[in-house]
């Protein structure tokens, strides 16, 4: 008999404490690279600062800081770029804000303007 007062207590406890449980779950975060959800028209900018140019294959070296759509630390790395065109607005030390996602497997800059 003691087994089964146990067993129900501990039922009714868990059952009336798992709701509690569940409203301290943050909510997930839509991460667009993995889901291939559209991007907002404003999407949020990181900061960096051009450390190559490279218009023959489309690339650009960029020492960043957290990219916050992609979950992403400060780091120096190669993007590719949405538009090559885009590669004519930068030059080696500028700082720029971009915004940047997966497109087919790549890390590609899809927006990018120098900071005044």
């Amino acid at each position: 008999m003691n087994v089964t007062i146990k067993t129900t207590l501990i039922l009714a406890l868990t059952c009336a404490l798992a709701p509690l449980a569940l409203a301290a779950e943050p909510e997930p975060v839509a991460d667009t690279a993995k889901t291939g959800a559209i991007v907002p028209a404003a999407p949020v900018l990181s900061e960096g600062v051009v450390k190559k140019v490279d218009k023959d294959t489309g690339k650009i070296t960029i020492q960043h800081g957290p990219i916050k759509n992609l979950g992403m630390g400060p780091m120096t790395m190669m993007f590719r770029v949405k538009d090559p065109a885009m590669l004519e607005q930068v030059q080696a030390g500028q700082k720029i804000r971009f915004h940047v996602n997966i497109v087919k497997g790549a890390y590609t800059i899809l927006r990018m303007e120098p900071v005044q």
